[in-house]
């Protein structure tokens, strides 16, 4: 069950933490894997790592908040092996009430965020179409639908990233191209404990373990658990879904009452 022998599939954000973990479980269930990434050293790296271990990476350094780049990039690919599925990973972080976020933050945050799940989208859906189908899978957060301190401009990204799922997949479904994105709650990445030991000098322990029970099943969610349902959602056994957010958040958003 959940394979995915040779179909390619391109991983936005790729080649660390949640993004990481999908192309390395795509890539054992059988896909080819496209890693779109900044950081084309680390992409190396990690495409080198699946393929040693009997998987097939490749990488590309793109900027997906950039559309012709996206765009150009996608139709080279595609020009090789028809796209069968996109997984838009690719995201940032950001701390801040509508006061004290900026301008310069706002923009930041929706070139990434938003324009890059459309760029991409926009890029890969008419070759989808041609190849008779795909899959689409957005990766979005709990902070799209509960509010969560200081996380105003990422809020507003997430909960644009939710209904921009269900709009495409709601004008895409006669097209055999299915849309769905998955809600985490707090995973525990390389992110995470950069950011504590960056604001919590000495108080990592202490945060991290205050961070984990936000969570009603008392832990953070690793990525791994993530790309499960990722590898799920792409596979044909999940032919039936589409237009739904997946919650995988140990809890947090019907518990924490």
């Amino acid at each position: 069950m959940f394979k995915l022998h040779k179909k390619v599939a391109i991983v936005t954000g790729g080649a660390s933490g949640i993004g990481l973990e999908i192309s390395r479980a795509f890539a054992k269930q059988g896909a080819i894997v496209h890693i779109f990434e900044l950081n084309i050293d680390l992409a190396e790296r990690e495409a080198d790592l699946i393929n040693a271990n009997g998987g097939k990476a490749y990488c590309h350094q793109v900027d997906v908040s950039n559309q012709e780049a996206v765009k150009k990039k996608v139709a080279k690919i595609n020009a090789i092996q028809p796209i069968n599925i996109l997984v838009n990973n690719a995201g940032i972080a950001h701390i801040g009430t509508v006061e004290s976020t900026t301008e310069a933050d706002l923009d930041r945050i929706y070139s990434v965020n938003i324009k890059g799940p459309y760029n991409c989208m926009h890029a890969v859906v008419p070759f989808m179409k041609t190849n008779g189908g795909g899959v689409i899978i957005n990766m979005c957060s709990v902070a799209a639908t509960v509010g969560i301190q200081d996380r105003f401009a990422y809020s507003m990204s997430k909960g644009a990233v939710y209904t921009m799922t269900i709009q495409a997949a709601k004008d895409l479904v006669s097209d055999g191209i299915r849309v769905n994105s998955i809600s985490p709650a707090r995973v525990h990445t390389p992110f995470v404990d950069g950011f504590l030991k960056k604001n919590y000098p000495g108080r990592e322990k202490e945060m991290f373990e205050n961070l984990a029970k936000t969570q009603p099943i008392g832990r953070m969610a690793k990525p791994e658990e993530v790309a499960a349902l990722a590898v799920y959602l792409a596979s044909d056994e999940a032919a039936f879904a589409t237009g739904c957010d997946y919650l995988l958040d140990g809890g947090f958003v019907k518990l924490n009452n």
